[in-house]
């Protein structure tokens, strides 16, 4: 009896087996992993959308005021430090916190010793709409990952990093050498 494949035909396969046929020569194995990482991340992108509007705010949105609510009371940072802590680029926080300040969701304050210095704050508003998200969030996360066992989900994670890792290296490499 042949091996079971852990899923059912899909449209990954059939990209690999219209290569198969028009590129026999060609090793597209690789979009195994890629096709269907990329189709997972696209539903799972769709699905946060879709839940988010729900809350009537976007995912950046939901990015700025997660960052704020995870940090130490008072649950503030400059823009800098959100731009680090969410890995987006300092303006692209500034738009997301005029929204949020404009939805009353944070607040603009100086620092007291450096009036130069910005953090912006979750007001109470803020902090009550993200804790009332991230309960509902983190626990649709887990239905989602219901069906893998503790050690599936480990192994996924760090298997995951793993390619994250390599793709780093890979485009390090290349730009290093000065192109692939």
């Amino acid at each position: 009896m042949g091996q079971q494949r852990p899923h059912p035909q899909d449209a990954v396969d059939e990209i690999i087996g219209q290569w198969a046929v028009q590129r026999p020569d060609l090793n597209v194995s690789a979009l195994e992993v890629f096709g269907h990482q990329e189709r997972a991340y696209s539903r799972y992108r769709s699905s946060l959308n879709h839940f988010f509007d729900r809350y009537g705010i976007s995912v950046a949105m939901f990015d700025i005021l997660v960052t704020l609510r995870r940090s130490a009371p008072p649950h503030r940072l400059t823009a800098g430090e959100l731009a680090t802590a969410s890995l987006i680029t300092s303006g692209g926080v500034t738009m997301r916190i005029d929204r949020a300040e404009r939805a009353g969701l944070v607040v603009r304050e100086r620092d007291d010793v450096d009036r130069r210095i910005v953090y912006s704050r979750l007001t109470t508003k803020g902090k009550e709409l993200i804790d009332r998200i991230c309960d509902v969030h983190f626990a649709r996360l887990e239905k989602i990952l219901e069906m893998f066992s503790a050690q599936e989900r480990e192994q996924l994670a760090s298997l995951l990093a793993r390619l994250e890792g390599a793709i780093i290296a890979t485009d390090t490499a290349e730009d290093e050498a000065g192109g692939p």
